[in-house]
């Protein structure tokens, strides 16, 4: 079959996913002016990111800042940690030569930068404006509720301190308003992590950190619509007809000690990641060994990652992979659910700079797009976690929703890369 057959696929992907997303929801009414506001401006974006000549000058301008601040930031990093902190192949000034890949002396650092500098556009004003600005759109555009416009803007930026934002109304929002503001959670990245995405893949996919940024927009409208089909509104939200003033913490009393805070959060979010795939690696590993006892198929033996991978071959189908790459494909979207977007990213990394690359360049794009989110067994405690700190006593009611956030922030990343598959070059 040809390219544009896979793309046909894509396009239908994209409806038979949202058609899952109703069919494992309540199956009741939707909101037909949210349902498609959200399919327009989702598929809006995609056109600007991918065919329109200036938005792709933006994305190119956008991904060479990102690219020049990380290297920038390197330099802290060579100071304290010296050739540990270079990647493989790179030189010191003094010629001394790079140990090879260190994650956390190479990747860890620049968590730690990026978090600094979003601590200070936030004390600038200049993320509130931001999350303001795109909060009107989804509020406009897409019928929602102010307090899920505001939640869903806030996560293009940040994780799970986009729940602050809103933090007066969590106790009085609808489930349905909840389960929307979980699945953009998960269904989206923080800019203070995705400095690792961008190294993992700097060196195979042109323009990857412009195209980070565009998967995490439209990640919004698609978490919005698979939201929506799963759990339709029911109730009048308080906030249906304004968006609330974003709730901030006492504002830093200089540029210097917002770089500091900034950094201190870096430092619990670097250790955090850091703890998490030590964890979460390593539980695996048990599992494995006790999987291995099983009897092999196909020669080879059980793990998680290739059971997950099983589960997980449908989807790559419909996202428009073709079928050389469905195995590997399906493998490395499966093990996202329990070694994270970190491991996968770093996977799809090694496979494309191999002697024959596993995938074309419209696939590589595609898998990009999937990957690009918090979907997995992590993230969920952290974000059911967090929310449940914030508003105790609706700590049962997230802990449902936060398991049906899950499979719907997954089916709202597999709308992303749909609308890269059918959009994206080849």
């Amino acid at each position: 079959m040809d390219d544009l057959t896979y793309r046909g696929v894509a396009f239908a992907g994209f409806f038979m996913i949202s058609l899952i997303a109703w069919a494992t929801g309540n199956r009741t009414p939707v909101n037909r002016k949210t349902i498609g506001g959200s399919i327009l401006l989702a598929w809006v974006i995609g056109v600007l990111t991918f065919w329109l000549p200036w938005t792709r000058s933006a994305l190119e301008w956008t991904n060479n800042i990102l690219i020049t601040t990380l290297q920038a930031s390197q330099k802290g990093a060579i100071f304290l940690f010296g050739p540990l902190a270079i990647g493989p192949g790179q030189t010191l000034a003094d010629g001394t030569a790079s140990v090879g890949f260190v994650l956390a002396m190479q990747v860890l650092p620049s968590v730690i930068f990026f978090s600094a500098v979003v601590s200070v556009l936030y004390y600038l004003g200049i993320m509130q404006a931001c999350v303001n600005g795109f909060a009107r759109v989804f509020h406009k555009l897409m019928v929602l509720s102010g307090a899920e416009s505001l939640s869903a803007s806030a996560n293009i930026f940040v994780g799970i301190e986009s729940g602050l934002a809103i933090r007066p109304y969590l106790d009085r929002m609808s489930n349905s308003e909840l389960l929307t503001m979980i699945t953009c959670m998960m269904a989206t990245v923080a800019s203070t992590v995705m400095a690792v995405y961008v190294i993992a893949l700097q060196g195979v996919f042109p323009q990857i950190a412009g195209h980070l940024i565009s998967a995490s927009i439209i990640s919004i409208p698609c978490a919005v619509l698979i939201s929506k089909l799963s759990l339709p509104e029911t109730e009048v939200p308080e906030t249906l007809g304004t968006i609330p003033v974003e709730e901030n913490s006492e504002k830093p009393s200089n540029l210097m000690v917002a770089l500091i805070d900034g950094g201190a959060q870096g430092v619990k979010l670097a250790v955090g990641i850091a703890t998490l795939l030590i964890v979460i690696l390593g539980m695996e590993s048990v599992f494995d060994l006790a999987l291995n006892q099983l009897p092999s198929i196909a020669g080879e033996s059980i793990s998680i990652t290739r059971i997950l991978g099983w589960l997980t071959w449908p989807f790559v189908i419909l996202i428009g992979l073709k079928p050389d790459e469905w195995q590997i494909g399906a493998q490395i979207l499966g093990s996202r659910f329990i070694e994270t977007e970190v491991t996968a990213y770093f996977q799809l990394a090694a496979l494309q700079t191999a002697a024959t690359p596993a995938f074309s360049l419209r696939s590589l794009t595609v898998l990009t797009y999937a990957l690009c989110g918090f979907v997995h067994i992590a993230s969920l405690g952290i974000f059911v976690g967090g929310l449940a700190a914030l508003v105790p006593s609706r700590a049962k009611e997230l802990s449902i929703l936060g398991l049906r956030g899950l499979w719907t922030a997954f089916m709202a990343t597999l709308l992303t890369s749909c609308i890269a598959g059918v959009l994206a070059q080849s």
